[in-house]
């Protein structure tokens, strides 16, 4: 039967609009405004009459201090319909580490010495606990999140507040308040929407590029300035900077120059509170809109003609550029894909320029898609001094909700800086990748015969205590929480309801109700809190990730070094007698010195510690492991040679060797998951019995023919089906052979399966294999248990 026109069913009533689920970032109400405070931070808003604003305590037991201030700079906290009830003295002990927030206090001319401030919250604030203000005048605000630097072993940790200004007089389109200057600017340049500036940036000066509104692209290209005067013009060069650099997308730091047609370098990114820019394409022409059906529509083009004509540059039909925050991307089939961009208002890009430059910026003029969230606005550009300093750092956001974090260095950075420049971002820290003087197979070697050290400081710790901080656990956790006792430490998975895995790692008993999570992902601790709220549990899961920094001694002599050095009190196992994933409290050479919880745990396979402190003291513990190992051969280690270690061992790692997708089964670590023994139930189970009667995937070992490198995502095939992939590889330098952490059918897992390892296209090029047990080293774990 055929359907007509006049047969299609009658829908009455006017359309109905289908909006898109956007995080909080990008669907707050008009007018709204959110901020993020750091635990032990504060930050300045500006506020008007009228606006109603919540201070939130995200995780709760977290204290805040409130102080307002008039525009003059007169304290006031009556501007918020409260009066002062507390000394400022959380936050003016804040103000000697926090200089940013003394230069924008110092701008307003807000001094804090008699300050008084409204206190909220407490110890045993819940999570979500929020208070509310109505702004009675203009003025200042001032939010802190004060606390004392945490004890190694206590669990008083600092966490961050959320503040949200709902506006009674919403800011007008390009009006939005941008953030305060990262020093005294020298150029201060607003580029009108649909507009294109040129501007003179001399060698060593950065240029910070800000979206004002928010979802904004702009366009950048620059010239050096030298070459200009003698009639040459070299531009920013899209393909010279993607074949120098190997990649589509520019990153912070060494690899992130962007090069002329002569392959000479012209600025390098410092900072991105982004995260998310272009693939180099075109500036968009006056074709681009001919060709969809605009003629003579506005361009990016057309607009750097106009703003480089002053300085003899000859006009073109099509510039290339460095497109910020315009987001676009290859999809498999290697076409170009755009949508909506990422940036919200203030966020900027920080470049630094490497010989004197005549930029252009533009506002993109864009109405026709989403590229600037089909509303174009304005672009600012300011520039600074090249004796100012500024840390190389790209926006981390822990959770797609969440306030960007600009990457930081551990506290033990100085160290390892003195012996490399080889960094690479981790989860938002900067960690040591690999060291001139230590290749990673010579640190892999001293971490098999010797001692090593590294900086794990990105793992991510949560405290969570309170009456159901055990029932909690024992719910979100695979392993029975029950059965741990005081100073001992466990390995598990943390899983979703369907089986998959959210994150792994070891939980720390610090009493009857006190633990502390240490996993790779802040979404652990997200998990842990969402759990808590929906069962109505009363327990607080903070993140001590700030406070607590870390390194990981490893080796055969590891022992004798981590003896010297570590002081004990009698109630407490000393080094020599703490068995394996144990841990427990001490001090760095005497009973006077740098508090530490000291762990025997690691992730090389070898005997080893994890010595975790407040960043303080990380100076004087790696100075004394540095010393006391250097008799015994110490050697530095970066996340290369760990990579090195932790594959033969069969130690898995997120993002490799499992994902939301895969279960603790099928990532090799179902010793976790003790579906007899644990009698309570927890979150997974259900799915977890089903999948593991039912497997359809086994992790594996692979062993390679030749010496031909393979990699993370490789097809594995038999014949012409894929069977498989590879998750982790390595060539050992134990035996000269490549091998892999492998995830394949069920039916092709037994050892000594023969497969093929695919490259190029996964059939024109094979690679001969075998499937084998796992680990490759030390199978029984008699060397971390020794």
């Amino acid at each position: 039967m055929t359907l007509t026109f006049s047969d299609a069913p009658f829908r009455p009533g006017p359309p109905r609009a289908a909006p898109a689920r956007r995080v909080a970032g990008f669907s707050r109400a008009p007018g709204t405004e959110r901020y993020s405070v750091p635990g032990r931070g504060a930050i300045v808003v500006e506020i008007a009459a009228g606006d109603r604003i919540s201070v939130t305590n995200d995780e709760g037991g977290q204290r805040c201090e409130l102080v307002a201030a008039h525009p003059d700079g007169r304290l006031d906290c009556g501007l918020l319909g409260w009066q002062a009830d507390t000394p400022a003295e959380g936050l003016r002990a804040l103000l000697p580490d926090l200089p940013k927030l003394r230069l924008a206090l110092a701008r307003r001319a807000i001094g804090l010495t008699d300050a008084r401030a409204i206190g909220l919250f407490g110890a045993t604030s819940r999570a979500g606990e929020a208070a509310a203000f109505v702004a009675q005048g203009p003025g200042w605000l001032i939010v802190a999140a004060p606390a004392a630097p945490m004890a190694a072993e206590g669990q008083d940790t600092a966490t961050p507040l959320s503040l949200s200004v709902q506006r009674a007089a919403p800011r007008a389109l390009a009006h939005f308040a941008l953030p305060d200057p990262l020093a005294d600017p020298k150029i201060d340049l607003r580029v009108k929407s649909s507009s294109a500036e040129a501007y003179l940036v001399r060698a060593g000066d950065y240029i910070q590029i800000l979206d004002v509104d928010g979802r904004q692209c702009t366009d950048f290209q620059c010239f050096d300035a030298r070459k200009l005067d003698r009639g040459i013009v070299h531009p920013l060069d899209v393909t010279v900077t993607r074949t120098l650099l190997g990649h589509n997308y520019p990153m912070p730091g060494l690899h992130g120059k962007y090069f002329d047609q002569q392959m000479q370098p012209l600025v390098e990114v410092v900072q991105d509170t982004c995260g998310r820019h272009d693939t180099f394409g075109l500036a968009c022409s006056a074709k681009y809109y001919d060709d969809i059906g605009y003629p003579g529509h506005a361009n990016c083009t057309d607009n750097f003609n106009r703003a480089l004509a002053p300085y003899d540059i000859e006009g073109r039909a099509g510039w290339m550029a460095a497109n910020f925050f315009f987001n676009t991307g290859i999809d498999a089939h290697g076409v170009m894909y755009a949508d909506e961009p990422w940036s919200r208002p203030g966020d900027y890009v920080l470049l630094r320029a490497l010989s004197d430059i005549v930029c252009v910026s533009s506002a993109c003029p864009d109405d026709t898609s989403a590229a600037n969230g089909w509303n174009p606005s304005d672009i600012h550009v300011r520039s600074y001094s090249g004796a100012e300093r500024f840390s190389r750092a790209s926006a981390w956001r822990p959770t797609p909700d969440a306030e960007p974090i600009m990457t930081r260095e551990s506290a033990f950075h100085p160290r390892f800086a003195a012996m490399t420049r080889d960094f690479v971002d981790y989860r938002g820290f900067w960690l040591p990748n690999s060291f001139p003087g230590c290749d990673p197979v010579e640190s892999y070697w001293a971490a098999r015969e010797g001692v090593v050290v590294m900086d794990l400081s990105a793992l991510r710790k949560f405290e969570v205590t309170g009456p159901d901080a055990e029932a909690l656990l024992n719910w979100v956790l695979t392993r029975d929480v029950s059965k741990l006792g005081h100073g001992q430490v466990v390995y598990s998975a943390m899983c979703h309801p369907h089986g998959g895995m959210i994150d792994d790692g070891t939980l720390f008993r610090l009493g009857d109700q006190a633990f502390r999570w240490i996993g790779g992902t802040d979404e652990g601790g997200v998990w842990m809190r969402e759990q808590a709220e929906a069962l109505g549990l009363n327990v607080l899961v903070r993140s001590s990730t700030d406070q607590m920094h870390n390194i990981a001694v490893q080796g055969p002599k590891s022992r004798a070094l981590m003896s010297e050095i570590v002081w004990t009190a009698p109630h407490q196992t000393a080094i020599a007698e703490m068995g394996w994933f144990r841990f427990t409290v001490g001090r760095i050479g005497g009973p006077t010195g740098a508090p530490v919880v000291v762990s025997r745990t690691g992730y090389t396979g070898e005997l080893g510690y994890e010595i975790f402190c407040h960043p303080k003291d990380a100076g004087a513990v790696f100075d004394a492991v540095w010393r006391a190992g250097e008799p015994l051969g110490i050697r530095p280690m970066g996340l290369a040679g760990l990579d090195l270690c932790r594959i033969e061992a069969g130690l898995v790692f997120a993002g490799y060797d499992f994902s939301d997708q895969t279960d603790p089964f099928e990532a090799g670590i179902g010793f976790t998951v003790p579906l007899k023994s644990k009698t309570a139930d927890f979150v997974g189970r259900e799915a977890l019995i089903r999948r593991k009667e039912t497997p359809a995937r086994r992790f594996v070992g692979l062993e390679l023919d030749g010496q031909e490198p393979i990699a993370h995502g490789d097809c594995i095939r038999i014949g012409r089906a894929q069977v498989g992939e590879v998750c982790s590889a390595m060539r050992s330098p134990r035996t000269g052979t490549w091998i892999a952490l492998a995830r394949v059918d069920v039916s092709v897992s037994a050892p000594g399966t023969a497969v093929e390892v695919g490259r190029l296209d996964g059939h024109i090029k094979r690679l001969a294999a075998r499937i084998a047990p796992f680990p490759y080293y030390d199978p029984k774990k008699e060397r971390p248990r020794s």
